[in-house]
């Protein structure tokens, strides 16, 4: 099969995203890092996000399916409260801001969201939920610059907010030498917590 004939693919993961005050803060914190290490590899802001579950690669024609899962599954989860802070690398080469605040709710709704798209057929790779936000990437033979840096942010810690929406995102990764983009497929409010389906107090 040549290139133009395989099934056309994207990069897909469901994750939430912190507001605009939350990055400015970590960005703020992070400027220093910016000048005295220039050959880091530093992911976007408008990028940051916290993977729930990263899907990897799926045809094309797959993806709309995930719409109303997706949107019927945020519905039945509150936002839950979270924070940035401090800091650690993966490996000495991934640099990533921890996250802090209601983690229970949010190893709920990450379980929720991978054993909805696994019952809907798609099969990814599992991989352990250790939430938190990538920041930057070293470059091979930089052993030293994500562990300093994370030393540098061990102490932040930025203000709380609600994670209000559930994301599907797509990503160019593996399409060229370039940085790595991401774009929202589609994004959905999360709601109250209760089952789809069952009256609000108000309701009647």
């Amino acid at each position: 099969m040549n290139e133009d004939s395989r099934p056309a693919t994207v990069r897909v993961f469901i994750a939430l995203a912190p507001p605009d005050h939350a990055k400015e803060e970590l960005e703020h914190a992070l400027r220093p890092a910016y000048g005295t290490h220039p050959r880091m590899r530093w992911n976007r802001v408008e990028d940051w996000h916290i993977t729930l579950a990263f899907l990897g690669e799926l045809r094309v024609e797959t993806v709309p399916a995930l719409r109303p899962l997706l949107a019927d599954l945020a519905a039945t989860h509150r936002p839950p409260r979270l924070a940035l802070r401090g800091s650690g690398n993966f490996d000495d080469r991934v640099l990533w801001s921890g996250i802090d605040g209601e983690l229970d709710e949010l190893h709920a709704l990450a379980a929720d969201v991978r054993a909805a798209v696994r019952n809907h057929g798609v099969d990814f790779a599992e991989r352990p939920f250790r939430p938190h936000l990538t920041l930057a990437r070293a470059r091979r033979g930089d052993l030293t610059s994500a562990g300093e840096i994370a030393t540098g942010l061990a102490g932040f810690s930025g203000g709380g907010w609600p994670a209000a929406r559930l994301h599907l995102v797509g990503s160019n990764a593996g399409r060229g030498s370039g940085p790595i983009h991401y774009r929202d497929i589609e994004a959905w409010p999360l709601g109250d917590g209760r089952t789809m389906g069952t009256p609000g107090p108000d309701a009647g």
